[in-house]
């Protein structure tokens, strides 16, 4: 843990890119941009790259995934949620409203969690979860 803490300066400062891998390119990068609104800043025949913040958000088809993460396998999307990216949001339940007016259907929520953060979540259509959270 020393060495770490000596050589903070390289250690990494923020997360830069997520990468998901999506059955239906063009389906997903339609509920990115309706849902999210995001700006598009790359595209070709197998990703598409919205910036999100400071991060980008890099839609990739799950037959050009394979060699990126080669030799571990590309799980399924039924296969089960592996995580959840949250957004923080200044009011749950007004996004909640602005969701379902762009047409999203909620997985769970809003609720008031034990930890004190009232939260909502729903899934994108190649199975990632998102979390809206205050």
């Amino acid at each position: 843990m020393s060495q770490l803490k000596a050589n903070n300066d390289q250690w990494p400062q923020a997360l830069a890119t997520t990468t998901l891998f999506v059955d239906d390119l063009g389906m997903t990068k339609q509920f990115y941009q309706r849902v999210f609104g995001l700006p598009l800043v790359f595209e070709d025949d197998d990703s598409a790259v919205f910036k999100l913040g400071t991060m980008l958000v890099n839609l990739l088809k799950v037959e050009a995934a394979a060699e990126l993460v080669a030799p571990a396998e590309v799980a399924g999307r039924g296969e089960g949620a592996r995580f959840v990216f949250t957004i923080e949001v200044d009011d749950v339940d007004a996004m909640c409203a602005e969701l379902a007016a762009r047409g999203v259907t909620l997985l769970n929520g809003p609720m008031d969690r034990p930890w004190g953060v009232r939260t909502a979540s729903f899934v994108d259509p190649a199975g990632t979860i998102w979390e809206i959270a205050k």
